[in-house]
This record gives structure tokens, C-alpha cells and sequence, in this order.
């Protein structure tokens, strides 16, 4: 069904085919959470058989009740049968294809009693389904699964022959097999009845972590930093150097800055001793910061502990997360039950899962964030259109939860037909991050109707246009064209993964995904806001920036803070607007919003769309948390309140209340964007190069420091690297701060460019994107080949760097 424009229709508590367990009476202080939530994720554990569910207001059946009323009850009546068949095998979820549940139960001789071909035959991926049902024993994993293995077995040994050997054999498996299903069983029932009892527990710790937020952020307390990437399975074990990727925001551990809070950072990597040194060294400037002069550095290793989980080598295969590792990991969660003894402390975590209510719930103590279905549900592409959608911002034109081939061309076709405009079109799978599953098509430039379109349109006038014959002629022809001008032209972004248009389809439509357009518009700039909800419901932008772009247009590789291209007064009216449909979703904690901003080249006037929403801690805010370290705090975010649009502009601390919402902390207020802000910083945490392997950190650092590229306490500006890990060594982060933007800019690509130098031989560059990223820095400069001779007179340094 089409979504453009609407918000999804949420299906109800009920199902037609099968029911939920009912959540625990309170919620989030915002609203009660939405039933549309607690469709099974496949962020849950693989060990729970979830039951086949058909909403009666989800979007697809709602399109199968519109089409096929006559037969309704046909479809409802077959719906049982799957439903029996997947729960008997212990079968995760499945999806229906509802165009062949339609046929087969229209069809002349359907029966009430249908043969097993005919159920799975309704069933998408019905092949993969079907081999999970032939497996040995699988049938005895469902319901009555050890009485149906007992009476399988019994019936075998009674046809075997009196007194022999094959009886006696018989009679042995009975008993055994009885047992181990049965023990099977029941390890089942209690980790099903373990997940219900962390989620009742979440709820009621967050209840109480409301109840007494107002004290606890003001006095002494702990802080768990759990960076984990909760994701589910398949999108976890594509993402290379798992653990690497959830050790980027060591910038956590800057929380310090407050004198009330200890921080405990779960680190998926063992560091060495010589990284622990670095950062004890880092968070130790504290005091020289303050005061500028570096005799005055503190020892702070009683206010922060790094602890490594044991577990981190123990499943090499299985791509766990962080939060999974920790939670088997006994001795270092003693250690965290002692370190806690008596002490306020609460979790925040990265992408939530399940194992992060279970270690909140081995620790007792609240989570600060959303529950995982609601996180899953929100931060996929569809969800987030869903976010934005109820909050009424501007959007890209597109359509969302796009799960057939058929659906993708239609709603293609009429995009394209609707927004003439639109160079690009944007292909986005729903679980993916980063950019790794998009792909992009420039199809105006490949679609041979188009001149003929634009004349008819043209010609018509755009009142006849949209009724005339023509229009749905053009409608035809783009609709034939698309199927090869797609695979032949549209390209992935990661096309490592996806080296194909149909590797990529197959997952679209697989996880499901959105359309968008990509802005009309030469003068393109992408920046991401960081926010807050807090316990209480009160809303807080922590950081933004805007991005670079190191590895293409649609990858974000840093970013540069605070962001400079939106007037701060309209970012901060989107930012309320989204927050508070956060907010009656049921999110909780720190999430951040992607927003692309250009000039609309016929009005002139700045365009800002909604893009993309992630319910989680990001790389930017961890960055953001280093800049403040190591500047004091006295970075001038510009646009970072966040209060209502008729909020008051005046630069102090305050609350406002608007009617009808709940209040919204404003930390600094800039009417103005702030073009001589204090400080400004360039940042990324995604810098790589092949060759850095080669070299120890110590020596890096030194060699830094010999060709300038250091941190001066007094003036509080330079550079700070980030450093993850010392195995491979083969990323880092860097953040580059300075009083102009220009100049900081600069000093980044300086900085890059002496690293390279440093570390490769002239016969060995290394595979690296430092170039990417100064190319990237000479866009944003507008260095071109006229000015950059001029360039090389004032600063050679950064002519060689760009042309490099």
C-alpha cells in the first residue's frame, strides 16, 4: 500500500491470527508504547519459536482486504495452517507473499484441509523454510514436540520384532530422546520466561530512574558505558572488524568532565598497557586545561575504569555484540557489582538488544534508552519515515516499506513521474547503516521517454497534465523502461557487498526499504543533530555538525562541529518537532537525526529534509564529548538548544514549557548562527590507512609532535587523536580544533598529509582514504585550479597537501 505522505497504519494489541503477552502497565513518562512494537525483531534470540502474526491494520492486510474482501475469510481461515506449521517446527517468523494467498484461496478447488505443498507454496522463501522442516528431529522441536518424539519412537519399537536387539535399541532412544527434548523444552520456557522478567524489570527500573532523575544528574553517580552494536545477526556479521567498529567512542569516557561522575567503559578490545597509558594521560589534562600550564595534569584513574570482558575471544564466529559478550563474561560482571556497591549508577548503551536489559538486569540497574523492539522498529529506514511522518517535518519525496519487486516499480514509476525534477533516485535497506546498504540511480539521464514526457508536460500545462491520457500513457512507458534501466545503471554504494542490482534487490527486499530522492540541487550540504530524552521527558541537542564525506556522497566519514549550514532556528524547531514523536513512540535516551540542506535552484531558497534517524549513541557525540574535554567546555554549539518554536532566545540556562508537552532544557542559545564561535573543530573516527600498522603509537605520536601536529594547553587548540587499538593498527580518529573554521579545515588536511608521508615509502602508499578525505576538504574550501597557485604562495604546505 502506498505510504507517501501518511503515516503506516499501526496495527492494534490484537492479532487475527495470534496473540501477544500484555507489557507491564507503565511506560516511558512520554505515552504508551505502540503494540506495533513487539512484531518479533530479529535482533531476539534464534531459540524463541515466535508465532507466524497478521496484523488487521498492518499495511498488508489492509491491501489484501481491500482487493480480495470477497474471500477474507478464506485467506483468515488459511492463515492457520502456516501458523500451526511453523510453530509445530519451531520456525522463526516467515513472511506471506499475500498475492499467492490470495490465488490459492480463490482459486475453484481449495480446500479447507490443504496439502503441506499447498501451505508452504504461500510462504516467501519457501525453499529455505522447507529445509529447515526436513531437518532430523525438527518436528519434535514445536508443540508436544517430546510426547511426538516418544510416540514416533514407541510406535518403531513396537513394530520392531519381540525381545531383539532393534526393540531393545528402540526402547533406549525413547528415553533419551524424551529427556533431551524435554531438557530442551525447558530451556526454551526459561529463557522465555528470563526475557520477560529483564523486560518487566527494564520498565520498572526506568520508572524509578524517572522518579529520581532530577537528583541523580546533580549528584555523585556511575556511568556504565556499554558501546555495543546491537544489530541483528545478519547485518552484525557483514560488518568487518565487529569489535573494532564498537570501540569508535572512546570519547565517552570524557563524561569525567563532570567533577559527580565516575565512568566504567566496556571496551571490546584488550587494550594494551601502552593505550591505557595514552588515555590516562588524555583524561589527566583536565587540570592543565583549566589552568593551561601541563605540570598541572591529574591523575583521574580513580574516576574512570576500561574493563575487557573475558568472553572477547570466546566466540570468534558467532559476531556478538558487546552487550551479548559481557553477559558471559561472569568475572567481569562481579567486578561491576562491586565497583557499583552503594553507588548511583545507570547504563547507557550503542544500539540496544536484548542482552542489554539482561546485563542491566545482572547489575540492577536502569538503562538509559529505549527498549529494543522500539529502537529496531524506529532506527530502520521505514521506521524513521514513520518518526518523521507524525512529526509533520519536510521529508524527500519517497515511499517506505517496500517488500516486492512489483511494489518497487510502481512506486518508483509514480515517483519519478511526480517529481520531474529528480536527477537521483536513493535505494535504501531498511537494517543497514552507514551507507552500506544504499544504492543510488541517476535514471532522468538514462530514461529514453523523459524528453518526450517533459514535452507533453510542458505542452499540457499542469492542471490538464495531471488528468490527462497522456500522463497515464507516460506512467506506462516508465513503468517498461525501469526493470532494465535498474540493472543496468543503479549503483551500490558498498559494492564489495553488493556487486550486482539484484545481490542488492534480493536484500531490499528481503529486510524491506525506503525510495528518496536525492536533492535538485548543486549546493548540497548533510549534517546530524545528537539529542537527548531524558528520563523525565525533557529533550536536550548535545551536538551538531556538519559532515565530510571522505568515500562518496552518501557515506559520512566525519564531520565538522557545530554545524554552520541550517540558521539554528529552524534546525531547532525540526529537532522539537522530531523529538517529540520520539517521544510518543517510546524513546528514551540518545538518538540522532540526519538532515540534508540545499538551495532550491529555481527559488532560491534553503530546502531542509529529514533523512535518516538513529535511536543510539553516536560517533559525532563521543567526538563532541573530547572536544569539550579538551576546550573546557567552551565550545559555542550555536544551534545546540533545543526548545519549542516559540521558545525564548535568551543565552541562559533555563526551562520552558509548552503547552501540552513536557519541558525542554536549553544549555546555550544563539539566535545566530555562530560564525565566531570560540572554537570550532574538524572530526572523524573514520580514518584509515594500511601503513599505520607499521608504525607503534608511541612513535606516531612522537613523530607528531616533531612535525607540529600536537595540542597546546594554553590556547586550547591543535590536534587529539583518538587511537582504538593496537593489534592491526590501522584506524584511528583525529579531531582538529581552532577559532576558524577555514583554518581548521586546513590543519586537518595538513595533518593527513604529513601522516601519509610519514608512514609510506614511495613504492608502498598503502590502501588508505586520507586522499578521499583532503579531496573532500578542497570541495568544501572551493580550492580550484585558478586559486590554487595563490594557495601555494601563502601556504605551501596546503597546496601540496590538496594536490596530493
Amino acid at each position: 500500500s502506498s505510504s507517501k505522505g501518511n503515516t503506516a497504519p499501526l496495527p492494534p494489541s490484537h492479532s487475527m491470527v495470534s496473540t501477544r503477552k500484555s507489557k507491564p502497565e507503565w511506560r516511558y513518562p512520554a505515552q504508551q508504547l505502540e503494540s506495533e512494537v513487539h512484531i518479533p525483531s530479529q535482533t531476539q534470540d534464534p531459540c524463541l519459536d515466535w508465532d507466524i502474526a497478521v496484523y488487521q491494520e498492518a499495511p498488508g492486510f489492509l491491501a489484501l482486504q481491500h482487493h480480495h474482501h470477497s474471500s477474507l475469510g478464506s485467506i483468515v481461515g488459511f492463515l492457520e495452517h502456516p501458523e500451526n506449521l511453523l510453530k509445530d517446527h519451531t520456525v522463526p517468523l516467515a513472511a506471506i507473499n499475500g498475492q499467492k494467498l490470495a490465488q490459492i484461496t480463490s482459486d475453484s478447488d481449495f480446500k479447507e484441509n490443504p496439502t503441506k505443498r499447498d501451505v508452504l507454496s504461500v510462504i516467501k522463501d519457501h525453499s529455505s523454510v522447507e529445509k529447515i522442516l526436513n531437518r532430523a528431529g525438527q518436528s519434535c522441536r514445536g508443540r508436544g514436540g517430546s510426547a511426538g518424539a516418544a510416540a514416533g519412537m514407541q510406535r518403531r519399537c513396537h513394530r520392531a520384532r519381540p525381545g531383539s536387539g532393534q526393540q531393545q535399541w528402540a526402547a533406549g532412544v525413547i528415553s533419551t530422546s524424551w529427556l533431551s527434548w524435554n531438557h530442551l523444552a525447558r530451556l526454551r520456557n526459561a529463557l522465555r520466561e528470563a526475557r520477560h522478567r529483564h523486560l518487566e524489570n527494564f520498565y520498572s527500573r526506568a520508572k524509578h530512574l524517572a522518579a529520581n532523575w532530577n537528583r541523580i544528574r546533580t549528584s555523585r553517580r556511575t556511568i556504565i558505558h556499554i558501546p555495543s552494536l546491537g544489530y541483528s545477526q545478519h547485518i552484525r556479521e557483514h560488518i568487518p572488524d565487529l569489535a573494532l567498529q564498537q570501540n569508535l567512542q572512546m570519547g565517552r569516557l570524557c563524561d569525567i568532565l563532570d567533577a559527580n561522575v565516575d565512568v566504567i567503559y566496556i571496551c571490546p578490545l584488550a587494550l594494551s598497557e601502552e593505550l591505557l597509558q595514552y588515555y590516562n594521560k588524555l583524561l589527566g589534562l583536565q587540570a592543565a586545561v583549566r589552568s593551561g600550564n601541563p605540570e598541572d595534569m591529574a591523575d583521574l584513574q580513580d574516576r574512570f575504569k576500561i574493563l575487557t570482558p573475558e568472553a572477547i575471544n570466546s566466540f570468534p564466529e558467532h559476531h556478538m555484540c558487546l552487550a551479548t559478550v559481557l553477559k558471559y563474561s561472569p568475572r567481569t560482571l562481579h567486578r561491576l557489582q562491586v565497583l557499583l556497591q552503594g553507588k548511583d549508577a545507570f547504563v547507557v548503551g550503542g544500539v540496544p538488544h536484548l542482552d542489554d536489559l539482561a546485563v542491566a538486569d545482572e547489575l540492577q540497574v536502569p538503562l538509559l534508552g529505549s527498549e529494543p523492539a522500539v529502537a529496531q522498529l524506529y532506527s530502520s529506514k521505514s521506521g524513521s519515515k514513520r518518526i518523521f511522518a507524525s512529526a509533520g517535518v519536510p521529508t524527500p519525496p519517497g515511499e517506505w516499506d517496500i517488500h516486492s519487486r512489483e511494489q518497487l516499480l510502481g512506486a518508483l514509476s509514480q515517483l519519478i513521474l511526480d517529481n520531474l525534477e529528480v536527477q537521483r533516485w536513493l535505494f535504501k535497506v531498511d537494517e543497514e547503516r552507514g551507507g552500506n546498504g544504499t544504492a543510488f540511480c541517476d535514471v532522468i539521464s538514462h530514461l529514453e521517454c523523459y524528453p518526450w514526457i517533459q514535452r507533453e508536460c510542458q505542452g499540457h500545462g499542469p492542471e490538464v497534465w495531471s488528468k490527462s491520457q497522456a500522463r497515464e500513457l507516460a506512467l506506462v512507458k516508465i513503468s517498461q523502461e525501469l526493470p532494465g534501466l535498474l540493472a543496468q545503471h543503479v549503483q551500490p554504494v558498498n559494492e564489495k557487498r553488493f556487486p550486482t542490482w539484484e545481490k542488492f534487490l534480493q536484500t531490499f527486499l528481503t529486510q524491506g526499504g525506503v525510495i528518496e530522492a536525492f536533492p535538485f540541487s548543486t549546493s548540497i550540504t548533510n549534517l546530524t543533530v545528537d539529542l537527548l530524552i531524558e528520563p523525565t521527558g525533557e529533550m536536550t541537542l548535545l551536538s551538531s555538525g556538519d559532515q565530510l564525506h571522505a568515500e562518496g556522497p552518501l557515506r559520512s566519514s566525519g564531520t565538522t562541529i557545530p554545524q554552520r549550514s541550517v540558521d539554528p532556528e529552524v534546525l531547532k524547531v525540526l529537532c522539537w518537532k522530531i523529538g517529540e514523536a520520539c517521544k510518543s513512540k517510546g524513546v528514551l535516551g540518545y538518538f540522532s537525526v540526519d538532515f540534508v540542506a540545499f538551495t532550491h535552484p529555481q527559488t532560491r531558497e534553503q530546502q531542509v529534509w529529514a533523512t535518516d534517524l538513529d535511536l543510539c549513541y553516536s560517533d559525532q557525540l563521543a567526538l563532541t564529548q573530547l572536544l569539550l574535554y579538551v576546550t573546557d567546555g567552551n565550545l559555542d554549539c550555536g544551534s545546540s538548544p533545543l526548545q519549542g518554536p516559540l521558545g525564548s532566545k535568551e543565552s541562559r540556562t533555563q526551562q520552558v514549557q509548552h503547552e501540552g508537552t513536557t519541558p525542554v532544557r536549553i544549555l546555550c542559545c544563539s539566535p545566530q548562527p555562530a560564525p565566531s564561535s570560540p572554537w570550532c573543530a574538524v572530526a572523524s573516527s573514520q580514518l584509515r590507512h594500511s601503513s599505520l600498522s607499521g608504525i607503534s603509537y608511541n612513535l606516531l605520536l612522537h613523530m607528531c609532535k616533531a612535525r607540529g601536529l600536537g595540542f597546546d594547553l594554553q590556547e586550547k587548540q591543535g590536534t587529539v587523536f583518538v587511537l582504538y587499538e593496537d593489534q592491526k593498527r590501522h584506524r584511528l580518529g583525529m579531531i582538529t580544533i581552532g577559532e576558524d573554521l577555514q583554518g581548521v579545515l586546513l590543519t586537518f588536511a595538513r595533518n593527513l598529509f604529513i601522516i601519509h608521508q610519514e608512514i609510506s615509502a614511495p613504492n608502498m602508499q598503502g590502501e588508505t582514504n586520507f586522499k578521499m578525505a583532503i579531496r573532500d576538504i578542497e570541495a568544501i574550501l572551493g580550492v580550484t585550479a585558478e586559486n590554487k597557485l595563490k594557495l601555494e604562495e601563502e601556504q605551501p604546505w596546503g597546496a601540496d597537501a590538496l594536490k596530493e
